[in-house]
């Protein structure tokens, strides 16, 4: 067998494995729940907050970013390109923040079982998403929001180095998690 026709089967086998423990998560216990009542949401004021923090953050740094800020399911809710960022990050961004939300994690590069980082596998699955019309990136700069243990949205930075963009994000989050503590 060639080596590309098997990192292809690795690939198909990984997308076969996500999409099965997806659909055995999603199968209604017995004595489960019909609706979801009293669920957290991320309004617009609390959006705004997050941005103007993470601009602030973006400024004491240097860096001009985009940034973007999704609800739950990866949907904007606001959205910025502060003065000077460059364009083809804004389309980063977002992917970074619908990435961060949908897979309810922090983004950064996908590692294969083994635990180290796999280009063929980071390269496939963004293809494979890309295809489907999703968005995924294996970039950093993407966080959940993370309220109450329920991720309710994310933050995506693109436009300074990953880690940066990562940090940027992490600090308008902050400021709305202590905001909600007070």
């Amino acid at each position: 067998m060639s080596r590309l026709m098997r990192n292809r089967m690795i690939v198909a086998l990984s997308l076969c494995v996500v999409c099965a423990s997806h659909s055995q998560a999603d199968q209604p216990a017995a004595s489960a729940e019909l609706v979801l009542r009293n669920r957290i949401a991320l309004t617009q004021e609390g959006a705004e907050i997050i941005l103007q923090a993470a601009q602030a953050k973006a400024l004491s740094m240097g860096k001009n970013v985009n940034i973007a800020i999704v609800d739950e399911g990866g949907h904007p809710v606001m959205f910025v390109r502060m003065n000077k960022a460059r364009p083809a990050s804004s389309y980063t961004a977002l992917s970074k923040a619908v990435s961060a939300a949908t897979l309810r994690a922090p983004t950064g590069p996908f590692r294969s079982g083994e635990g180290d980082v796999s280009l063929l596998l980071n390269i496939s699955l963004q293809n494979a998403a890309g295809q489907a019309g999703g968005r995924m990136t294996s970039l950093h700069g993407g966080v959940p929001i993370v309220v109450d243990g329920q991720v309710i949205g994310a933050v995506g930075v693109g436009g300074a180095a990953g880690e940066e963009d990562a940090e940027i994000a992490r600090a308008g989050i902050d400021s709305l998690l202590e905001k909600l503590a007070k």
